[in-house]
């Protein structure tokens, strides 16, 4: 308990400070509030209940908070999965990675249209936009991880006889841990980038409706409250993994801390 509170108070703290600054500026240099509104305005769109019932925050943020998880699960066991075929056969390797690399290219925002064709919409077509969004860092750091094991090693478990099913799983997928959870920390925050486009598109609710709602209504307090829980989602979302990753290389930690 004391070890998490160390790591939340920090970031409290300075969250505090920058809302502080950010009032004393908006306040010294009388700056409109269709502009830039104070904190205080922006807070109050969220936490007073007589303004924040007109935007049912909890609807939207729901929404939003089921896209980004389902996206990021796809990603996570679709990703790792494609991440191990690609280092267990090279003739794979040569078929799978062109395509990766063409469909990483391409704007995700253009498959918009097309899914909300094929889907409607909904909760698929953005869980589908975020997904595309946050696929490519998983496949690409957990495959270079799988990859990066010493040839002595290697060399020295095939003299033992190892499999190649043993080495994957008593070698390569624990020396690609710290690979894996770069990249599913870049899916985490990618996941609540891609559910924002698909939301702007395809769906009639999430935090991604309601900020194209306020800025066709130049809201700008609404914006920036929508502003304010995505980077509180993504945030929440980021330090999650990271205790995961705590949890599952507590060797890591210990040998940085030293």
């Amino acid at each position: 308990m004391k070890v998490v509170l160390k790591k939340i108070l920090p970031n409290i703290l300075y969250f505090f400070v920058f809302l502080c600054i950010w009032q004393a500026l908006v306040t010294l240099f009388g700056i409109k509030e269709f502009i830039v509104p104070s904190p205080l305005t922006v807070l109050e769109r969220i936490f007073n209940p007589a303004i924040a019932a007109r935007y049912n925050w909890p609807i939207h943020l729901q929404r939003t908070i089921m896209e980004v998880v389902l996206s990021f699960l796809f990603t996570a066991v679709l990703g790792i999965g494609f991440a191990i075929l690609i280092t267990w056969s090279k003739v794979l390797s040569q078929i799978l990675m062109p395509i990766f690399i063409m469909f990483n290219s391409l704007p995700k925002v253009a498959f918009a249209p097309m899914f909300l064709l094929w889907f409607g919409y909904g909760l698929v077509p953005n869980i589908l936009i975020a997904f595309l969004v946050a696929f490519f860092p998983v496949v690409i750091n957990s495959s270079t991880g799988l990859a990066a094991v010493e040839e002595d090693l290697l060399d020295l478990v095939r003299y033992l006889n190892a499999s190649k099913l043993q080495i994957f799983i008593k070698i390569r997928i624990p020396n690609s841990l710290p690979y894996i959870f770069a990249g599913l920390k870049i899916s985490a925050t990618m996941c609540v980038v891609g559910a924002i486009v698909g939301e702007f598109i395809a769906t009639d609710r999430g935090l991604g409706y309601l900020l194209r709602d306020a800025q066709a209504f130049i809201d700008t307090p609404t914006m920036f409250a929508c502003l304010m829980l995505l980077s509180a989602t993504g945030f929440l979302f980021f330090s999650i993994i990271q205790l995961a990753e705590k949890l599952c290389m507590p060797w890591n930690h210990r040998k940085a801390e030293r």
